[in-house]
């Protein structure tokens, strides 16, 4: 007995024969040459534009990847007006989204708008003087 099950394929062990090889080198060769693209890009780009296809929310793993973690406090009418923005969007998408996303994204427009965050900064006292 030697071990192998009759009819479970080609002995591994037996000697190859010299054509085999060949076939097999020549198959390799033709391979590797198919899969390599026409035109020479980098990989970095190649990277960038499949990032700029695929939409942020699917091309990561979890809400968290990508940002650098920084702490916010809101006032409580700040708290509830995002709150009330969060359910607003979700209708609008008909889906989740996410708080973390949310308040990226109320970043961004506020950094687009800065004579409005100007605004709120002067409401808050930014710009008082107190000179005579």
């Amino acid at each position: 007995m030697t071990g192998m099950k009759e009819g479970a394929g080609e002995d591994p062990f037996a000697a190859n024969d010299d054509s085999t090889e060949v076939e097999e080198s020549t198959a390799t060769e033709t391979t590797a040459t198919e899969s390599e693209p026409a035109e020479t890009e980098s990989p970095q780009s190649a990277r960038q534009q499949r990032s700029m296809q695929i939409p942020y929310k699917f091309r990561r793993d979890g809400v968290q990847d990508g940002r650098e973690r920084v702490p916010l406090f809101l006032q409580g009418e700040t708290k509830s007006a995002e709150r009330d923005a969060q359910r607003e969007l979700e209708d609008r998408f008909d889906d989740d989204v996410s708080l973390t996303d949310l308040r990226e994204a109320l970043m961004k427009a506020g950094l687009d708008h800065l004579d409005e965050v100007e605004g709120h900064l002067e409401e808050w006292g930014y710009g008082m003087t107190f000179e005579e």
